[in-house]
């Protein structure tokens, strides 16, 4: 499972640069200064939750706790919902998309609390 969250946070990593890069040359001509902001915010917590991904893989292989395969899945649904919907949004326009966006924050904040806990609770076990 390490080796699952480490290619996903490098994949995210890799597909946040390209939307980064993308803004800053490609969208900045098409997409309203309001609507690239939003872009821009989908890219940034895309790239720290991918991060966290790979944080996860490493973790995992140092320990083992179920709350840290827990987490690694949290972070990949909080980058599909949260930045997800903030891509969606900054094309489309459509304000309901925005609805989504707190749902992957929860999960991040979630997969944040579990990686820290199986951690933590792994770490105790060890001692």
């Amino acid at each position: 499972m390490s080796r699952t969250f480490f290619l996903l946070g490098t994949l995210f990593a890799f597909l946040a640069v390209a939307a980064g890069a993308f803004g800053a040359h490609s969208l900045k001509a098409t997409l309203p200064t309001e609507m690239l902001i939003v872009f821009e915010t989908a890219a940034r917590y895309q790239m720290y939750h991918a991060l966290a991904l790979c944080a996860v893989g490493w973790a995992s292989h140092q320990y083992r706790h179920v709350a840290l395969r827990t987490a690694g899945w949290l972070f990949v649904l909080g980058i599909l919902l949260f930045s997800g919907s903030l891509y969606a949004l900054a094309f489309s326009g459509a304000r309901w998309l925005g609805a989504l966006t707190p749902l992957g924050g929860l999960a991040f904040l979630a997969g944040w609390a579990l990686l820290g806990w199986g951690c933590w609770k792994s770490r105790q076990a060890d001692a």
